[in-house]
């Protein structure tokens, strides 16, 4: 393994000059460390991580806060972690990964040890028990969600207000005027997290602005889950034509059982899903959609936490608009006799 005195001795110059180099306290002549930098590649040289952390009073790491709960979607919150990790290496750090539900505790924990730089929280909720600790300790820190009061906070996320009211759009323009929704798990609103009440809040709003009746309801997923969940939606709006799904656990069920029922897909009923382009794309009729931008909002909220290290951040919400792709699995309502 290569040493740092190694790297002095070949670009000549003192292992204190390296140091130096490497931690940025002092300043160094753009040559010299030209020199030094030239070294470090030559050689393979890879400070160590625990020494370059007290030497600079920095770890390099970010920690992601992501509670992996039974009841979300995890490989769309695994594609924002993934994208989380990418964005930060491209920046020199590292990413510790913290999944389990400890709230507050974890903010606590990181903030207080030094095991991080810097945070970014994900499953947020409109009233989420992390933010008045995280408001309180000066560690810089994103949100990938939007709580209910954003003061003092730096958020990015897809506009899911925006996403609501664009998937009532399309099924109105088409000419459904009964449209149900079939939700996330009953737990997830129960906890009032922040894209699904938001989807809800664009979704209602549109529709009564377009004169289009709703019907909301929640479903935990999986093929029993949906057979209920639809059997009670025909059942209170026979007339139902147009379908959105925010739950992609529900996608798949859901097409299987129109098609035992007779009910073609769109000719019959139309469906729009809001969900990752895969799970859109590779569903048994490839699904009208709009998608989780999940490498953009990984990005974003790297790119923003990097900027607060450096001095250059302000706390500021970011949403990215929703985009809507046609497929095959919507078209004018039919005519009712």
């Amino acid at each position: 393994m290569v040493t740092l005195a190694e790297v002095a001795q070949h670009a000549g110059v003192s292992a204190s000059t390296v140091s130096y180099v490497l931690s940025g306290k002092r300043s160094i002549s753009a040559n010299t460390r030209q020199r030094v930098e030239r070294s470090i590649r030559e050689l393979g040289y890879h400070p160590n991580a625990g020494a370059r952390a007290l030497a600079s009073s920095r770890s390099n790491i970010i920690a992601l806060m992501i509670p992996l709960r039974t009841d979300m979607y995890v490989p769309v919150m695994m594609e924002i972690a993934i994208a989380v990790a990418t964005a930060a290496r491209t920046h020199g750090y590292d990413v510790l990964l913290l999944t389990g539900e400890e709230g507050p505790d974890a903010v606590r924990r990181v903030a207080g040890s030094g095991l991080a730089d810097g945070m970014i929280l994900m499953d947020v909720e409109l009233d989420d028990e992390r933010l008045p600790l995280l408001r309180a300790t000066d560690q810089p820190s994103v949100l990938i969600g939007l709580p209910a009061d954003t003061t003092g906070l730096t958020c990015v996320d897809l506009d899911f207000r925006a996403t609501g009211a664009l998937c009532v759009e399309h099924l109105a323009k088409q000419g459904h005027q009964d449209i149900a929704v079939i939700g996330e798990a009953p737990a997830v609103y129960e906890r009032h997290t922040g894209f699904a009440e938001r989807t809800l809040d664009g979704l209602r709003s549109r529709s009564r602005e377009l004169g289009v009746r709703l019907l909301h309801r929640p479903c935990e997923g999986g093929y029993d889950a949906m057979a209920v969940t639809l059997a009670r939606i025909l059942d209170e709006r026979p007339d139902t034509s147009g379908i959105i799904v925010q739950n992609e656990s529900a996608v798949e069920p859901l097409l299987a059982l129109l098609r035992q029922q007779g009910r073609a897909v769109p000719e019959d009923v139309s469906v729009v899903a809001i969900c990752p382009d895969q799970v859109a794309t590779q569903a048994s009729v490839r699904l009208t959609s709009v998608a989780i931008p999940a490498q953009e909002m990984g990005r974003h909220a790297v790119e923003h936490l990097v900027a607060k290290f450096e001095g250059r951040g302000s706390d500021e919400v970011v949403l990215l608009a929703p985009e809507l792709t046609v497929r095959g699995s919507t078209g004018p309502a039919p005519t009712r006799p």
